[in-house]
């Protein structure tokens, strides 16, 4: 495949070829859903949920899932429809997707979570659930120590100066009797391999993506963003991965008391730019061979 540049989401979605998987990666905010709402308009397709946030019932307008009127324009899955209190893995979005390419629908799978991309594209370890009294011990133990007792291969082959890399890897090992490492060799084939589809990745300047995310989340903060803070407030647990998306620890702090609204609004603008930050670093690493869209 040879990768080319869009200037424009219109220029992108017209060269879409008719038939075969469409994948849209991008940060946050930089118009992916846009861009999968005109390819669907345009040569139709299923549109697929990729992004980790999103796949939770209880929040639309804090994790910027498409609005109902969106969702009216074309088909749309794997939307909020897993309770907070789910347990939700990369596994579990990729055994959803398998489902819906058997069904016979033509998916344009959009969003910004790179390892949901990476395990459809270059197949995911089947390593077995850590059982939650080893990860409540490892998240007592000291970095160095969980880094030197990794084995060679794994710990040659990971981000040694990332604790949570560090982490998963030594919960790997004490759950399973083997490295992370050996695991990844035995990876089974790719669900859908990367030349099989239409991968596109938005590359967008960094201050014009800041202006957007200001500006949005001011939207969902107008849109009903405090509504749904306070629904899930009297049941609100930190420690649950659809409790942590970005927007609502800040939003339950103004609720609680501890922030003004305007500290609220800036702490999750702050850390919705560091996300995003995060995700442009990854994306530019990973997925070189993708064509870019740059809407300006």
């Amino acid at each position: 495949m040879t990768a080319r540049a869009y200037t424009s989401i219109s220029s992108a979605a017209q060269a879409v070829p008719a038939d075969g998987p469409v994948l849209i990666a991008g940060p946050t905010a930089s118009g992916k859903s846009a861009l999968a709402l005109e390819i669907a308009a345009t040569i139709g397709g299923v549109i697929v949920n990729a992004d980790a946030s999103q796949v939770y019932d209880c929040w639309r307008v804090i994790t910027a899932r498409p609005s109902a009127e969106e969702e009216a324009q074309a088909p749309h899955l794997l939307y909020g429809h897993v309770s907070a209190t789910t347990s939700y893995s990369t596994g579990h979005w990729l055994r959803e997707v398998e489902g819906i390419l058997n069904a016979g629908a033509r998916p344009i799978i959009v969003g910004g979570t790179g390892l949901y991309f990476k395990a459809l594209t270059e197949g995911l370890a089947e390593i077995p659930a850590t059982p939650s009294g080893i990860r409540t011990h490892a998240d007592t133990l000291d970095h160095a120590f969980m880094l030197e007792q990794l084995d060679p291969a794994t710990r040659a082959r990971i981000d040694t100066q990332n604790p949570a890399r560090v982490q998963r890897a030594w919960e790997v090992l004490q759950a399973t009797g083997r490295g992370l490492a050996q695991w990844q060799d035995e990876t089974p084939p790719a669900l859908v391999p990367l030349a099989q589809c239409h991968p596109i990745v938005f590359n967008v300047d960094k201050e014009w993506l800041n202006e957007r995310i200001a500006k949005r989340f001011d939207l969902m903060l107008q849109g009903g963003a405090l509504d749904e803070a306070r629904a899930v407030r009297p049941k609100y647990d930190p420690a649950l991965p659809a409790h942590r998306a970005i927007g609502v620890p800040e939003l339950m702090g103004y609720l609680d008391g501890t922030l003004t609204l305007d500290e609220a609004r800036e702490a999750a603008v702050i850390a919705t730019r560091q996300y995003a930050k995060r995700q442009r670093t990854w994306m530019r690493k990973k997925m070189r061979a993708w064509h870019s869209v740059s809407p300006v």
